[in-house]
């Protein structure tokens, strides 16, 4: 007999699959003889792949002009027309079924046996799950078990007795009828899995009950049970009902018309494609499963784009990793009209698959890192594009033409920022092959594919090895079965998504517990920006406990940002043990979470507590946003006394100096011992330390210098910033504002030196040695950019907004433009750029004396 080549059919695990006279296969070919078949001319042809852009349930199969054949076939597709051989066809059919549906009813009571103890020591004062839970997980299971329990035992004795006369319809007809069941399931799935992974990570003993269900052999089986993991048993039922699905179009194959069960399995099988079709596109599992040309079944796991390093250079891949094994592939380029089309670039089976350490023979890839001003500056030109679009649409309601380009200028720009941005080495390995080496923005993506791929490899895998027309149909399949479409950036963003939010997040990370044994712990944070997570803070080392208590708060500037992530490390001071990769001693990946910065919540007063759940471990922490308008107000001081809100000219008339006190004392501790510190001013300092300082300096404590000495280092860079930040008015002063903003807007070099020269004579004497000082300070920092990462246009981007920015009446008067949406995050990030330009134009102009500023003559004609 012919295999059934069917089109379009869902593509789900078959792992029960016992037809012994049946090769089905969902992608359309006859696997076992794909590589046997050839063209007239000895070619190797290609078999059919369903190219549509969803996986459509509708069971039909296809003729050979392409056309859909009816479910019930000419009487002449029966093996040789002869009603007789195809009774016995149809008994054969529903013997397979038979047999598998007492897999499927040993599957489900190898999940109702951990339920029901789950259930009743929920109840007690020790439970490993609540109630809610145990319900959510295991919802509906009982209810199905109990039809298909039903059904078998119906369906047992018609088999066992089996003759032409046998009538099985009802049966199927009655198993459609109860379908709803299975649509209560369906929208609980997803819950239910969610549900299930977080108990894991929440509670061991659940893990250990969830990674090894104990299925029973058939009963004339000698296997003994079998090892499954809840996952895959909860994903049984949503396979079961596409299986049914299939059977039903083969008995009515078999089944003569004028057959009492004809028009039965006919409604069953409406009913049953019905349900299919209406939750086609509800259940994310179904499209992520394949089944290989031999019948095997390969499930997608996870997928996601990554910069691989590769020949030198950084290439953009699409990586997937499948059950058994991690597919890296690139889009081809394609003809107008024509499918986007995946090409394998490598697979690695994942029992082949290895994270070793390189031998002291190997020799690491040269990575190529652009400076980080560079990649500063394409975020300035980002931002910029942004502004112009957001002013296109509102002008001609975005039908213009430009609006197109300045998209498909952003996308290139922000393409090229996703490309050269990573610089965290994920090195994999082929014990039989090649090593691989991607480079990722953030330590919490590298261990989400690091555990990923090892949570498969605890099963029991063999290593696979496919064929060019196997790598083909499933590199094909890539295309429909991926759920990350786009690259990460904003141009691929609909216009009502989010932006996210743009400002400062304050956050305090608490303390954890949940630790088994004692080590030493810290906690680093991460938020997404323009389309990748980078780190942002980093707790102090708490030493040799189970409960850390840092109580450390971070200001963490948020550049459209949507969520938080939270890993906690064990520090390992063990030098021996250097990772290869990065030339960096290893530290343990303790736990990690992450939370959504939902606005409603975040953008209140009030501290928002929370806690996240990380492999058993516990992180309390707090957050609060300030917008940037709020972060940027000055609020006028009442006060006379210390420093902070205060004037200027107040603090260094009280002290009797040219430049306060404060600064004085920050930029000699920085130059002395942070000069050489990576990310100095860029990196947040410790909320609490930046406050003890700020409090020290305000009573002119005797302790300040013994403090400075001590305190680590970026607090104090943050002391000084923050000094500046609560000046009552900038220090480039609210009058001079719209004149800085014209005078770096000129394009003739010499009008702009006279503009931006003037101007500076004109800020008062106190304002003007504190800026000359902060400025050869800065230069001084950027002199030693090779070590600290910090270039001027770095510290411009820092310092800037801190040191010019419009008043409230500057926005009143309508002196900026676009006024009324002066703290829209487009147009205040093209705003922030101007004054990152202003402060840019001072630090790359050669040192500024004030005796010689002073003396100058030269005027700008303009009232300032």
């Amino acid at each position: 007999m012919e295999p059934l080549s069917t089109r379009g059919l869902p593509r789900l695990s078959w792992i029960d699959t016992l037809y012994s006279n049946f090769n089905y296969n969902t992608d359309g070919y006859d696997g076992d003889a794909a590589e046997d078949r050839k063209s007239q001319d000895g070619s190797e042809t290609m078999p059919f792949i369903d190219e549509s852009p969803t996986i459509s349930p509708s069971l039909c199969a296809c003729g050979p002009d392409g056309e859909a054949i009816s479910p019930v076939p000419p009487e002449d597709l029966l093996p040789g027309g002869d009603i007789e051989k195809g009774l016995e066809m149809k008994k054969l059919v529903l013997s397979g079924f038979l047999a598998s549906e007492e897999i499927y009813i040993n599957q489900l009571e190898a999940l109702l046996l951990p339920m029901r103890p789950l259930k009743a020591t929920a109840t007690t004062s020790q439970p490993v799950l609540t109630i809610q839970q145990v319900e959510t997980i295991f919802y509906k299971i009982q209810d199905i078990f109990e039809i298909h329990k039903e059904f078998y035992d119906a369906l047992f004795p018609h088999i066992q007795q089996w003759d032409e006369k046998v009538a099985v319809g009802h049966l199927f007809q009655k198993l459609a009828s109860q379908l709803g069941v299975y649509k209560a399931f369906v929208d609980n799935y997803k819950t239910a899995m969610e549900t299930a992974e977080k108990c894991s990570q929440a509670n061991t003993q659940f893990q250990q009950i969830s990674e090894s269900l104990k299925v029973k052999g058939p009963k004339d089986s000698k296997d003994c049970n079998t090892n499954v993991t809840m996952e895959a048993l909860l994903y049984k039922p949503i396979d079961r009902v596409t299986r049914s699905t299939l059977v039903l179009h083969d008995l009515l194959k078999h089944t003569p018309k004028d057959h009492p069960d004809f028009p039965l399995l006919q409604d069953a099988l409406r009913i049953s494609q019905n349900f299919l079709s209406s939750i086609n596109e509800e259940i994310d599992p179904r499209r992520t499963a394949v089944t290989t040309p031999k019948g095997e079944a390969r499930q997608l796991v996870k997928d996601g784009f990554l910069v691989e390093v590769s020949e030198g250079s950084r290439k953009l891949r699409h990586v997937f990793l499948f059950t058994d094994l991690l597919l890296c592939a690139k889009m081809k380029k394609t003809s107008v009209g024509r499918h986007q089309q995946y090409e394998c670039k490598w697979y690695i089976p994942l029992a082949d698959l290895t994270f070793q350490l390189l031998d002291d023979s190997d020799v690491l890839p040269h990575i190529q890192v652009l400076p980080e001003h560079e990649i500063e500056e394409m975020k300035t030109k980002i931002s910029v594009i942004k502004s112009e679009i957001q002013k296109e649409k509102k002008a001609l309601k975005g039908q213009s033409r430009n609006v197109e380009r300045l998209r498909k200028k952003m996308n290139e720009q922000e393409s090229w920022l996703l490309l050269h941005s990573p610089t965290i080495p994920f090195r994999i390995h082929n014990k039989h092959g090649k090593s691989y080496l991607f480079l990722l923005s953030s330590d919490y993506e590298r261990s989400e594919w690091r555990e990923s791929i090892q949570k498969l490899q605890r099963k029991d895998l063999q290593t696979c090895q496919l064929s060019s027309v196997e790598l083909q149909v499933l590199t094909s399949s890539c295309f429909k079965l991926r759920t990350v479409h786009n690259i990460p950036v904003t141009s691929n963003k609909d216009d009502e998504e989010t932006p996210g939010l743009y400002g400062f997040l304050h956050v305090i990370v608490h303390s954890a517990k949940g630790f088994k044994e004692s080590a030493n712990l810290y906690c680093t944070l991460e938020v997404d920006s323009y389309g990748y997570f980078v780190s942002k803070a980093k707790t102090r080392v708490f030493r040799d406990t189970t409960e850390p208590q840092w109580n450390e708060e971070f200001e963490i500037e948020l550049e459209g940002s949507q969520c938080l992530r939270i890993l906690c490390y064990e520090k390992c001071y063990d030098k021996t043990k250097l990772n290869k990769d990065d030339n960096e001693i290893v530290d343990i990946i303790m736990g990690k979470g992450q939370v959504q910065l939902d606005p409603q919540t975040v953008q209140s007063k009030n501290w928002h507590m929370d806690v996240i759940e990380m492999n058993g471990i516990k992180v309390e922490f707090s957050m609060k946003f300030t917008s940037r308008d709020l972060s940027l107000k000055r609020t006028p001081s009442k006060k006379q006394s210390g420093v902070f809100g205060v004037k200027i000219s107040v603090v260094t008339k009280r002290e009797r100096s040219k430049v306060p006190y404060i600064v004085r004392q920050c930029i000699e501790e920085v130059e002395k011992r942070g000069i050489d510190e990576v990310g100095i001013y860029r990196i947040s300092g410790v909320a609490t330390d930046i406050q003890a300082l700020k409090a020290a300096f305000d009573t002119n404590s005797k302790d300040i210098l013994v403090m400075l000495s001590d305190m680590d280092i970026n607090a104090i860079a943050g002391t000084l910033k923050l000094y500046f930040r609560e000046l009552p008015e900038p220090l480039l002063t609210d009058r001079l504002y719209p004149a800085f903003m014209e005078g770096i807007a000129l394009s003739d070099p010499a009008a702009k030196e006279n503009c931006m020269m003037h101007l500076l004579r004109s800020l008062p004497d106190p304002n003007l040695i504190t800026f000359l000082s902060l400025l050869e300070h800065l230069k001084r920092v950027a002199d030693n950019e090779p070590i600290n990462k910090m270039s001027l246009h770095n510290l411009g981007t820092v310092f800037g907004p801190t040191l010019l920015r419009p008043s409230e009446s500057e926005v009143t008067k309508g002196h900026i433009t676009l006024a009324t949406d002066i703290w829209s995050h487009d147009v205040m990030a093209q705003v922030s750029v101007t004054w990152v330009q202003v402060l840019l134009y001072y630090l790359q102009h050669p040192p500024i004396s004030f005796a010689e500023l002073k003396r100058n003559t030269l005027y700008f004609s303009t009232d300032v």
